[in-house]
């Protein structure tokens, strides 16, 4: 079996079973490989490798696959790096929360300017988050969320036992006391985030997006922003990187970090764990992990 992949730490590649070959796209490519490894947001060699090797499987190590979707030639399989990202992303949904509800933008702020600012504090007990998006980042957030007494609403594309549906959002909204977005990018979810859906949240409500940045509205958003109708925490904006004096940096009630949430010191040893048994998988020939069907 062969991989092809840019460079990564040793420790990726150190589980996988004997007699895997793994080839680097910054030597000669060979002809096929069995696996490859698209390095993220490097769209053109991604689509010089697709045109002139023969891949059998191409496995994302990012949960998100939007980027490659158009990238990808009839016949081969797509899998993505969901579970990979899991724990990282859950602590930065908790860190948002509370960074939020506990106004520690607003204390950083008083500090800087040498002022003492003490008044009461909401708690993060009591409060209902809608999580939108309910794969493996959304459970790993709820089992992180639930020992602090919060009310929970979960929404996926399918409807189950205590999980809903996007069509319930009209009546989910205006209960939702923070919204988290989790969903991968597609043409049903690009620009969900609109004028209507945050005029259906609670005035002062939080919006956190560890999901895409197309998700929302960027328009839309500053504007609620800036009627102080929503405060917001995002990873990810649209435009993304923001560029220097784009109205998002100086907005009200917003804080941003660059797509960091995932970005983890564990992030190797999770990535080797993950492909050793992905790896496993193909060499006895069994259902493949995470094979991504309808863009997700």
């Amino acid at each position: 079996m062969r991989i092809l992949t840019s460079r990564l730490r040793e420790e990726v590649f150190a589980l996988l079973p004997q007699g895997v070959e793994v080839r680097f796209l910054d030597e000669p490519w060979p002809r096929s490989a069995d696996l490859f490894l698209p390095p993220f947001g490097q769209e053109e060699v991604v689509r010089r490798v697709l045109a002139e090797v023969e891949v059998r499987v191409v496995q994302t190590l990012s949960a998100g696959v939007d980027w490659i979707l158009p990238l990808l030639p009839p016949g081969v399989v797509l899998c993505d790096g969901s579970g990979i990202h899991d724990v990282p992303v859950a602590e930065w949904v908790v860190l948002a929360l509370l960074s939020l509800l506990k106004d520690l933008p607003g204390f950083l702020e008083a500090q800087r300017e040498g002022r003492w600012t003490p008044r009461r504090l909401p708690d993060l007990e009591g409060q209902t988050v809608l999580l939108l998006g309910y794969g493996a980042i959304g459970k790993a957030v709820e089992a992180r969320l639930r020992p602090f007494g919060v009310e929970l609403l979960p929404v996926a594309r399918h409807p189950r036992p205590g999980v809903y549906t996007p069509k319930d959002l009209p009546h989910l909204l205006p209960r939702a006391d923070a919204v988290v977005l989790l969903l991968p990018l597609t043409p049903e979810t690009r620009g969900m985030v609109d004028q209507d859906f945050l005029a259906r949240l609670k005035p002062g409500a939080l919006l956190v997006n560890a999901g895409r940045g197309p998700l929302v509205d960027t328009e839309a958003l500053l504007k609620a922003l800036e009627a102080g109708r929503v405060r917001a925490f995002l990873d990810v904006t649209d435009p993304e990187p923001l560029p220097e004096g784009h109205p998002l940096w100086r907005a009200k009630g917003v804080v941003i970090t660059p797509h960091v949430a995932g970005l983890s010191q564990g992030f190797s040893r999770r990535a080797a764990r993950f492909l050793a048994e992905q790896v496993g998988r193909y060499l006895r020939g069994e259902p493949l992990l995470n094979v991504v069907r309808e863009g997700y």
